[in-house]
């Protein structure tokens, strides 16, 4: 039997095609695609049958490598009872110039959902445009939503609530700072983020977040003023895939935009750290800082999986 839980949620998520963006999605259905991840998670940890797309099939598009992007999804897959097929950008026809809309209609003949990772956010939206299945986002250089469900489920696993929470985002205004100040507000967060000049936020990002009502955002150039009185702070690399050729311009933009110890002081006593991995000791964070909250980190990794098979659940027909 499909838990009850997980049936309401479908019924909210049922008007949503596609995972695109956190942009797309209200508060409300955010905290329900977290509500069925926590099932979930319960049912993987305690041995109860969840095969709910079974017989499902999931193309899985990478023009980005990754490591957890495809064991959670290939695993979660699995775990719901479907198969993951995996379409590498270099070996596909995308990667020979096949046009996407092409591809979008093909897969659409012969799998049941697709999940993409690439660089342009336009090219997923026209994806999911002449998709009749679902598309989800797996990153874009724009967003990464199923890494932000991830760690807004952690948060709320680790502090019980996510609205009245301070979010505190240090480094690149990239596709994580993007989606974490959707997320946040999105679930009643404040959220402030330390970018150095030149570094921040997209525009249509900080558009939304200006007309935020009920909480608060703030874009600060200094990392301790944005820390203080965190309850979260995360972090990510200096130099995100794509960037390598950037890296020695980026560690001296960057220079001093460190989760470290002192900066650690300034949170709330108990403040949880997050990041996306893979992390750069030493860089971005310390690894002191890093081990001493591994475990909330590695939670964080877990979560990927539940998150994104909640996701999958929800919008490829789980509750039918």
């Amino acid at each position: 039997m499909v838990p009850a839980v997980c049936r309401s949620c479908y019924e909210v998520m049922k008007m949503q095609k596609d995972l695109l963006k956190l942009l797309d999605l209200s508060g409300k259905d955010i905290a329900k695609i977290l509500n069925v991840a926590d099932q979930m998670k319960y049912n993987q940890k305690h041995g109860l049958a969840h095969g709910y797309l079974a017989g499902k099939t999931l193309a899985m598009i990478f023009e980005k490598n990754s490591t957890r992007t495809r064991v959670s999804f290939e695993t979660g897959m699995f775990q719901l009872g479907g198969h993951a097929v995996f379409l590498s950008g270099k070996e596909s026809q995308i990667g020979r110039g096949e046009p996407i809309e092409d591809t979008a209609r093909v897969l659409s003949r012969y799998c049941d959902g697709i999940m993409i990772r690439t660089y342009g956010q336009d090219e997923v939206e026209k994806l999911a445009q002449y998709a009749s299945i679902p598309v989800i986002n797996g990153l874009t250089d724009f967003a990464h939503p199923c890494q932000v469900l991830a760690d807004l489920m952690t948060v709320r696993e680790h502090m019980a609530r996510l609205e009245g929470l301070k979010l505190c985002f240090i480094g690149d205004g990239n596709n994580m700072a993007n989606s974490l100040i959707v997320g946040g507000l999105k679930c009643g967060m404040d959220v402030s983020v330390a970018c150095p000049e030149g570094y921040d936020p997209d525009p249509r990002v900080l558009e939304f977040a200006r007309g935020a009502e009920d909480a608060v955002f703030q874009l600060c150039r200094s990392p301790e003023e944005a820390a203080v009185d965190a309850d979260v702070v995360i972090t990510d690399v200096w130099a995100s895939m794509g960037q390598e050729e950037e890296a020695q311009q980026r560690r001296a933009a960057f220079a001093g935009y460190q989760v470290n110890a002192a900066l650690m002081a300034l949170a709330h006593p108990g403040a949880m750290v997050q990041h996306c991995l893979p992390a750069h000791r030493g860089e971005e964070i310390t690894a002191e800082v890093f081990e001493a909250h591994a475990e909330e980190i590695f939670d964080e990794a877990e979560n990927r999986l539940h998150a994104q098979k909640a996701v999958m659940y929800l919008l490829m027909g789980g509750g039918e």
